[in-house]
This record gives C-alpha cells, sequence and structure tokens, in this order.
C-alpha cells in the first residue's frame, strides 16, 4: 500500500509518447495532401493488449474514424492507434467509412495484432475524399521505435507551428509509474470534448472502470478548458492506451494509489492542453483566466471558458486594450448565477473592477501586462470556495488569414 503522503509528478526529459515502456511508434509520409511530402501518417502501438478508454467530439457531424474508433472502444482495450493528417475523412459517406476500416485493418495486419484492437483517427480538411489508396500504401513504410515519438507527434499536426508532448512519473506501490501524451490541435478547438486529437499512453496497470473515470477528470480539467476559436471538430479523439508494463496490482478508482495516478494523468494533459492553447491559429499571446470564489467547481470552470472563449476578450488581449467591462460581460454569460455586484477583477497583479465596477489602476501598467507571452486574468467572483481554469489565446489578423485560405 502507497503511503498517504503527497505526490509530485516529475517532468520526464525529452517526452514523447513511448516514454512509458513497452510502447513503439513511428511515421511516414504517404501524401495525403497531393503533391506534399511530409509526415502525415502516425502510428502508435504496445506490446500487449491494453486496458483503453477514449473520449471523442459531441458535435453531430462525426469523422469515419470515430464511427469506427467510438465501436471498438467499446470493448475497453486497445493495442495501438494509426493517425493520418491532412485530410479529415469526414463528411465521406460510405466510401468514408471503408477507408477508415481499411487503414485500420491495414495498421493492424503491418503490426502483426488483432484487428479489433487497432483504433483510427483522421485529421485535416472536412469534406474531402480520403486518398485510401495512398494512405494503405504508406502504412507499412512506418517502422514503430521505441524512439519514435517524436516523429508521431510531427505526423500528426495541421496548422499547428510546433509538436505537442508531454510525459510524467511517480512513484506506485514502489514501481515507477510513467503517464506520456502527444496531442495536435491549433484551430477547431473549444470545450467540448476533445477538441483535439491526443494520445495518452502509460505503462501503469489500470482496473477498466478507473482508466474510464481518470480519463474523464483529466479531460474535464485540461482539453475541455481550452479554446481557441469556439469551433469543434467532427474528428476530435482523445485515447488512453495503459499496458500494464511496470506491473504491480490493477490500480483500483478510490484509492490513494489512484489519487497519484490521477495526478501524473491531470499534469500531463493540462501541459498539452496549454500548448494547444498556445499555439493557437495566429496566436501571439497565452492567456489563463482563474476563477475563484465560485459555489461549485462546474461553476468555477464554465465560467473560466466563457471568458477564455469570449472573442471580444480575445481581442482586446491582441489590442493590450484594458477594457475590463468585456471580461465582465463574458462572466454574466456564462449561465451561471453570479451577483455582479460582487465580482472582482484582475488583469495581471492589477486590478481593474471591484464590486462588479470601476477600480483605479494605471492603465499603462495592465496594458504592459496583457502585451505579454501569458496573460493572467483573474476573476473573483466571491460567492463561494470553488475555482476553475481555462486556457486559451489572443484573436489576431493571423486567424483569419489561415482560415480564409484553409482549402486554396
Amino acid at each position: 500500500m502507497t503511503s498517504g503522503r503527497t505526490f509530485v509528478p516529475e517532468s520526464v526529459a525529452d517526452p514523447s509518447v513511448t516514454s512509458p515502456k513497452g510502447f513503439r511508434a513511428g511515421a511516414a509520409s504517404a501524401g495525403v495532401k497531393e503533391g506534399t511530402n511530409r509526415l502525415d501518417l502516425a502510428l502508435v502501438v504496445a506490446d500487449r493488449p491494453c486496458v483503453a478508454h477514449a473520449i471523442f467530439t459531441r458535435c453531430r457531424v462525426v469523422g469515419a474514424t470515430v464511427l469506427v474508433s467510438r465501436e471498438r472502444i467499446r470493448s475497453g482495450r486497445a493495442q495501438g492507434i494509426v493517425i493520418n493528417s491532412g485530410n479529415a475523412n469526414a463528411c465521406t459517406g460510405q466510401d468514408g467509412l471503408l477507408a477508415a476500416e481499411s487503414m485500420a485493418s491495414t495498421a493492424a495486419e503491418h503490426m502483426g495484432i488483432d484487428p479489433s484492437l487497432m483504433l483510427v483517427a483522421s485529421t485535416g480538411v472536412i469534406g474531402v475524399p480520403f486518398p485510401i489508396d495512398r494512405v494503405v500504401a504508406g502504412i507499412p513504410r512506418i517502422k514503430p521505435t521505441a524512439d519514435g515519438g517524436h516523429d508521431a507527434a510531427r505526423a500528426i499536426m495541421t496548422t499547428d507551428l510546433v509538436p505537442k508532448e508531454s510525459a510524467r512519473t511517480v512513484e506506485i506501490g514502489g514501481r515507477r509509474i510513467t503517464v506520456a501524451g502527444m496531442a495536435k490541435g491549433s484551430g477547431m478547438i473549444h470545450p467540448d470534448m476533445a477538441t483535439l486529437i491526443s494520445v495518452i499512453t502509460t505503462d501503469a496497470r489500470l482496473e477498466p472502470g478507473m482508466a474510464r473515470l481518470a480519463l474523464k477528470r483529466a479531460a474535464d480539467a485540461s482539453f475541455n478548458q481550452v479554446s481557441v476559436d469556439r469551433d469543434t471538430s467532427p474528428d476530435d479523439t482523445l485515447a488512453l492506451l495503459a499496458n500494464g508494463a511496470a506491473g504491480g496490482d490493477p490500480i483500483q478508482s478510490g484509492t490513494v494509489e489512484a489519487r497519484i495516478f490521477q495526478g501524473a494523468l491531470d499534469a500531463v494533459c493540462i501541459e498539452l492542453a496549454r500548448m494547444i492553447a498556445r499555439d493557437g491559429e495566429g496566436a501571439t499571446r497565452l492567456i489563463q483566466v482563474d476563477v475563484e470564489g465560485a459555489t461549485t467547481l462546474r461553476a468555477g470552470r464554465r465560467v473560466a471558458r466563457e471568458v477564455i472563449a469570449s472573442n471580444l476578450v480575445k481581442t482586446a488581449i491582441y489590442g493590450r486594450d484594458p477594457n475590463w467591462g468585456r471580461i465582465l460581460s463574458a462572466v454574466g454569460n456564462a449561465g451561471v448565477p453570479i451577483d455582479p455586484d460582487r465580482v472582482d477583477i484582475f488583469i495581471g497583479e492589477q486590478q481593474v473592477a471591484a464590486k462588479g465596477a470601476f477600480h483605479p489602476f494605471d492603465a499603462r501598467v495592465v496594458s504592459e501586462a496583457m502585451g505579454a507571452d501569458e496573460v493572467r486574468i483573474r476573476v473573483n467572483l466571491n460567492q463561494g470556495r470553488a475555482s476553475g481554469c481555462a486556457w486559451g489565446c489572443d484573436l489576431t489578423e493571423g486567424y483569419v488569414k489561415i482560415n480564409a485560405e484553409y482549402t486554396t
């Protein structure tokens, strides 16, 4: 039994999705977007069947790969996932569904695993016929290795400027446990799970019910608290693969061991979520909104999400305009019962509103704080003891340009 002392997850040097024991990954170029030779196919596999869970988009327009993976993950088991970038395989009809099945079965055959244990995901342009012939030809060129995580993270990028990778370790029951992940996401990002494609791997041995609960909790604390542009994707996928290679008894819900594992999983997902916000399309600044004094955790998170998603707040940050009324208006739009006459607002270290009204501040100092690489907004509702946090980015001309020319 692990003792009740606090266990702080430790960062892993040079993190990748293959940091946990027993995982391999790799990538190849299949020319998914005709005429390109960038890495656009990624494969992550475990050395054995895993306890697995996944969370998918809530958009009613659903990509073919989500339909396939959603059905396969019902068993609570998986051993790998194959992902392409450049084409979302969404709004592609029956041909797209057959292509997703073929993509998964080809990857499973290539790795010599049960086809039912191979998940599949796609990201890219919506409504374009899927080039399954190029993808099927490209999969055998992937040679997964224990050092291939970085290539896989690059292969799933679309408008992302940087790959997103994270890993943490903790000690549970005298064993070193590693949790790692990769993610892609830059546009079509909003809190409506999953708002991205992300693969989380761990060598921990997890009880299936605990894996489901842990992933939901981590998603609610991280990816569901990110917004770039209020848009979601038909292909949003967050998958957890736990191969148990670290050994030990399965971690059960409600135990000290579960809390320690949750801390590591949360840390990985939050770091990936912050990377997504920082890399928002056209963004120049990361924004973090902290809400205090909420009546419940759910209320605190909801208010934080609403502020971070406000285009008026985002453009004010971009222009370094200390227009705090936009923040208070967003708080009021969150659908959470509040008393506006009790709300305090801070930008950086400067208080700009007290009890819902103007508080004297130095506009020059606040404007400078809004020009920092990371801008902090703090809202105190003064109604309770709960809090919430969300991340986003400023809204710039660059976002308009990227999305005005996305297919041209």
